[in-house]
């Protein structure tokens, strides 16, 4: 699913740090998202990001755990990252 608004500054570093290899998520419904091992500020953007299925987690895992996340393709795609495999 593509965004259906223009990206922020901050949903774009968040996508570009998960397309990094930077980041684990948590196995939830409403998935926290930790960036270089520290809670990302901004858990309400995660969530959005998450439920527009731009990020998700590699692997399923027990609740509450963290695995490490990922770019879907449209997460690719709405960053505007090239060459990046989803």
């Amino acid at each position: 699913m593509i965004p259906d608004h223009e990206l922020s500054h901050r949903e774009l570093a968040i996508l570009h740090a998960v397309a990094s290899g930077r980041a684990e998520i948590t196995c939830s419904s409403e998935p926290d998202l930790f960036i270089d091992g520290l809670p990302c500020c901004d858990q309400y953007t995660v969530h959005a990001l998450a439920h527009r299925a731009l990020i998700v987690q590699v692997r399923p895992g027990p609740l509450g755990h963290r695995v490490r996340a990922r770019l879907t393709a449209a997460g690719v795609a709405a960053a505007g990252i090239v060459g990046e495999a989803a």
